[in-house]
């Protein structure tokens, strides 16, 4: 199983999401690391990514190569993480026939209905946990 975390800015939404990933999952699964500039990628594989790549051709070449894509909501959305992440890598993302598993962040001008108000560190462990099921088959 191949996993796509992607991030940007800081990368602290995809070191959190490394660091669950392995807590729940161990080594057994490969972690890809896709940050939208170089302070991101390298502060996810710090955390544990097999390997890492930056910027919207890494992404748009990556994407549809895993399984499964976690990241913040923001992912998908053109010009979000303050115009870092580029039309074209939202549509690698969107398009991309991995499963995907977003964060609800409202930070990008979106809001999703119906899902609780929560700290970030509660989301990831929600994500990593689901990312578990889908490898044991329960999703």
């Amino acid at each position: 199983m191949r996993i796509a975390v992607v991030d940007g800015q800081g990368g602290g939404i995809g070191k959190a999401l490394i660091e669950n990933l392995r807590e729940e999952l161990g080594d057994d699964i490969e972690i890809l690391a896709l940050g939208t500039n170089a302070l991101a990628t390298s502060l996810m594989l710090k955390a544990g990514a097999n390997e890492g790549a930056t910027g919207e051709n890494a992404i748009a070449v990556n994407a549809p190569k895993v399984d499964v894509i976690v990241g913040s909501v923001a992912i998908v959305a053109a010009n979000s993480m303050l115009g870092e992440l580029t039309p074209a890598m939202a549509r690698a993302v969107a398009e991309s026939p991995a499963k995907k598993v977003l964060i609800p962040l409202n930070r990008c001008g979106i809001y999703v209905v119906g899902v609780n108000s929560e700290p970030l560190p509660h989301h990831v462990r929600h994500a990593a946990a689901y990312i578990k099921g889908l490898i044991r088959g329960e999703g």
